[in-house]
């Protein structure tokens, strides 16, 4: 991480922490881990970001919107050099991430390594997706067109929503579909994971999902029978 320029490390539910062995293998970053931010789960980890990259070896059985580490690494510094912020998150040493953390992630990064020999360990993984975010940072140092300039302005306005605001929304349109008999609890299948990536990819702004709030919660009035009066709410 200090080789290529970044700092903030957070650590969910760490085995060991502080660590001796951790601190020997630093060799001069010790700095970046008694910065480190420890929490006990993924969510809390992802409070404030905008966009969320999670690391994955293999094919999952819901395709997920996925990335190569050089289209994550533009992905990262484009959404920070709009004020985002950004995670990339990386799994355990011995099985990666879950389907469920996974599902926490807008998109999914794979890097292509050679299928007779894949498996990379966790330190090779995060140095390559760390030089590759040092690249795209690197290349974006050059001065922006007037075109790039309006574009940019135009994303800052759009105020994207950050992964803890998505989890609420998500349990949100849970509850709704239940309510109006759309998701069957018991046999809830993958929609829910479904829905997730799609609204995941739709890089979806807070005034967007102030407006979805709103419909659902007006959905869930007329499912329940109760009479909106027009003009209470205005989005």
């Amino acid at each position: 991480m200090k080789n290529m320029g970044l700092s903030r490390l957070v650590l969910v539910d760490p085995l060991d922490f502080p660590s001796g062995d951790a601190v020997a293998r630093a060799s001069g970053a010790t700095d970046v881990l008694e910065a480190a931010q420890v929490v006990g789960t993924l969510e809390e980890a992802l409070v404030g970001c905008s966009l969320v990259l999670g690391t994955s070896a293999r094919d999952r059985r819901i395709p997920w919107p996925l990335l190569d580490p050089r289209e994550c690494g533009v992905a990262a510094c484009e959404q920070s050099m709009q004020g985002g912020e950004v995670a990339l998150v990386f799994g355990r040493e011995y099985a990666g991430l879950t389907n469920e953390e996974l599902q926490r992630c807008q998109f999914h990064v794979h890097i292509p390594s050679d299928p007779e020999f894949s498996s990379l360990n966790l330190a090779a993984a995060v140095q390559v997706l760390a030089y590759e975010v040092r690249m795209a940072w690197l290349a974006a140092q050059n001065k922006p067109t007037k075109t790039a300039k309006l574009e940019t302005t135009a994303i800052l306005n759009a105020q994207p929503v950050t992964a803890d605001e998505l989890e609420s929304f998500y349990a949100h349109l849970e509850q709704a579909l239940v309510e109006i008999g759309f998701l069957d609890p018991a046999k809830p299948r993958h929609l829910m994971s479904r829905l997730r990536r799609l609204y995941g990819r739709s890089g979806i702004s807070k005034l967007e999902m102030n407006i979805l709030r709103g419909i659902l919660t007006e959905t869930v009035k007329a499912a329940r029978g109760e009479h909106h009066k027009q003009g209470e709410t205005d989005v």
